[in-house]
C-alpha cells in the first residue's frame, strides 16, 4: 500500500555518506572539485563503480601531484645546496691560494734573513779581523815608543853638562873633544894665535878651540834666536841660512823629481835607509835609472855599485843609492835629528858647545857634498 511518500530507499541510489571510501583525502583541491550537477548525471545503474573508479582516479591526480611537488621541491634543495657546495669550493680555493701565498713569503722572509744575519756575521769577522790587526800594529809601536822612551830617558839622565855622556850620546861633546870622524878630513892650524872673541848677541866671551877654530858671531847669534824658540820652521834665519847653504845643496842631485821627493821625507822624519838584501827585488823605473839596479845610482844616474837602499815613508818601492848619496843623506839626517833633540828639549848643555855642535854636522854636510865620505869595512 502507498501511503503518497515515496520510500526513501525505493527508485534512488543511495546517498554518497553511507558508501564506503577506503582512503582518506588529502584535502580540498580545485582540480578535483565535484559538482552536485555532475552527481546529479550520473546514471543511477552505474552508481557504486563509478564512485570507486573516481577514487581511483582522484588518488592518481593527488598521488602524481605529491610527486611532481615533492620533485620541484628536491630540484631546489639540490640546486641550493649544489650553490653552497660551489660557494665552499671556491672559498676553500681561495684560502688555499692564501695560503701558499703566506708560506712562500714565509719562505723569502726566512731566506733573506739568514742572508742578513750571514752578512752581518761576515762583516763582523772582517771588522774583528781589522780591528785585531790594528791592535797588532798598535801594540808594536807602543812597544817601539816605549823602548825609545826608555832610551831617551837614560840619555836625559846619564847626560849633563858638567858630566856628558860619551858612549849613549857622543855628538853632545863639544868639538874641542871629540876626535876627527872616520872618513873626514881635518884641516889643523900650526900657527894660530888663541885670542877671546865676544859675542854680541850672546852677551858674554867666547873662545876659540885648541884647533884654532873661531865662532862667526852672526851665526852664533842666529842660533841664540833660534834656541830661544826651537822650531823647524824653514823661514826663521838660522834654519834658512842652513837650509840655503848647507841642506839644500848637500840633497840637489841630478835627478830633481826623486830629490825633492828624498828632501820632503829627510824632513818629516820617513826616509829610511837598509843595505841591500842578498835577493833582487822588483824593479821600478823613475825617469831612466831603474830603482832595482844595484849597478847604477837612483839619485845621481851614474853606474856605482849601490850597497844600501832608501825607502820615502810608507811606500813599497826602494831606490838604490851609491855610497857618495848615502854620505850625503845621512850628514843631512844627523843634522836634523840634532835639531830634534833640541827643539824636545834633551840636550842640556850651553848654547857654545851645541852650537859647535851644529857646525861639525854643517861641516859633514859640506864634505859629503864634496864628495868625501867614509869608506866602509
Amino acid at each position: 500500500m502507498w501511503s503518497g511518500q515515496p520510500h526513501p530507499d525505493e527508485g534512488h541510489p543511495p546517498p554518497l555518506e553511507a558508501v564506503p571510501v577506503p582512503w582518506k583525502s588529502v584535502g580540498p583541491c580545485k582540480s578535483h572539485r565535484e559538482s552536485p550537477r555532475g552527481l546529479a548525471e550520473t546514471p543511477g545503474g552505474e552508481e557504486g563503480p563509478a564512485a570507486a573508479q573516481l577514487d581511483v582516479l582522484r588518488l592518481r591526480s593527488s598521488s602524481m601531484e605529491i610527486r611532481e611537488k615533492g620533485s620541484e621541491f628536491l630540484k631546489e634543495e639540490l640546486h641550493k645546496a649544489q650553490k653552497e657546495l660551489k660557494l665552499k669550493d671556491e672559498e676553500c680555493e681561495r684560502l688555499s691560494k692564501v695560503r701558499e701565498q703566506l708560506e712562500r713569503e714565509l719562505e723569502e722572509l726566512t731566506a733573506s734573513l739568514f742572508e742578513e744575519a750571514h752578512r752581518m756575521v761576515r762583516e763582523a769577522n772582517m771588522k774583528q779581523a781589522a780591528s785585531e790587526k790594528q791592535l797588532k800594529e798598535a801594540r808594536g809601536k807602543i812597544d817601539m815608543l816605549q823602548a825609545e822612551v826608555s832610551a831617551l830617558k837614560t840619555l836625559v839622565l846619564t847626560s849633563t853638562p858638567a858630566s856628558p855622556n860619551r858612549e849613549l850620546h857622543p855628538q853632545l861633546l863639544s868639538p874641542t873633544k871629540a876626535g876627527p870622524r872616520k872618513g873626514h878630513l881635518r884641516h889643523k892650524s900650526t900657527g894660530s894665535t888663541l885670542c877671546p872673541a865676544v859675542c854680541p848677541a850672546a852677551g858674554h866671551t867666547l873662545t876659540l878651540d885648541k884647533e884654532g877654530k873661531e865662532v862667526d858671531t852672526t851665526l852664533f847669534a842666529e842660533f841664540q834666536a833660534w834656541r830661544e824658540s826651537p822650531t823647524l820652521d824653514k823661514t826663521c834665519p838660522f834654519l834658512e841660512r842652513v837650509y840655503r847653504e848647507d841642506v839644500g845643496p848637500c840633497l840637489d842631485f841630478t835627478m830633481q823629481e826623486l830629490s825633492a821627493l828624498v828632501r820632503a821625507a829627510v824632513e818629516d822624519n820617513t826616509l829610511t835607509i837598509e843595505p841591500v838584501a842578498s835577493q833582487s827585488l822588483p824593479t821600478v823605473k823613475v825617469a831612466t835609472v831603474e830603482r832595482g839596479s844595484t849597478n847604477t845610482c837612483a839619485l845621481s844616474g851614474l853606474a856605482r855599485a849601490c850597497c844600501h837602499r832608501i825607502r820615502l815613508g810608507d811606500s813599497e818601492s826602494h831606490y838604490y843609492i851609491s855610497p857618495s848619496s848615502r854620505a850625503r843623506i845621512t850628514a843631512v839626517c844627523n843634522f836634523f835629528t840634532y835639531i830634534r833633540y833640541i827643539q824636545q828639549g834633551l840636550v842640556r848643555q850651553e848654547a857654545e858647545p851645541m852650537f859647535w855642535e851644529i857646525t861639525r854636522l854643517r861641516k859633514e854636510m859640506s864634505l859629503a857634498k864634496l864628495g868625501f865620505f867614509p869608506q866602509e869595512a
